[in-house]
């Protein structure tokens, strides 16, 4: 196993509009939450989306650069260090903002288990 395996830094293909994903915790053996960074270029939308079927809450981390996350119709600024909770329920959509923004999406079924999206074959 490489170092780059141990340590999880696979690559995924994300769904529709999420730019590129890279599922952490799958690779790492982590099975009560999952963990995806995402690296979105300048001015990358994101697609609109709920997790009313995973039933996962969800904490964003911006981890560089800088954008908005519009959740409800609400658009939040998005920036190193800040944390957002999104309920299941909620309609969310992720911008970059010129610079382009890396942020963790860190997610969870609150008193269920969590089950790993392993992503489809490049």
């Amino acid at each position: 196993m490489s170092g780059d395996e141990l340590l999880g830094r696979g690559r995924g293909r994300p769904p529709d509009g999420l730019g590129n994903l890279q599922v952490r915790p799958a690779h790492l053996g982590a099975r009560a939450f999952g963990l995806s960074q995402i690296d979105f270029p300048p001015n990358k939308i994101g697609s609109e989306h709920d997790e009313r079927e995973s039933r996962q809450e969800e904490v964003y981390l911006t981890l560089s650069g800088g954008g908005t996350l519009e959740v409800d119709g609400e658009t939040i600024e998005m920036k190193p260090g800040r944390y957002l909770l999104v309920s299941p329920d909620a309609k969310r959509r992720p911008a970059a903002g010129p610079e382009g923004m890396t942020f963790l999406v860190i997610g969870g079924v609150p008193g269920d288990v969590y089950e790993p999206w392993t992503p489809p074959d490049e």
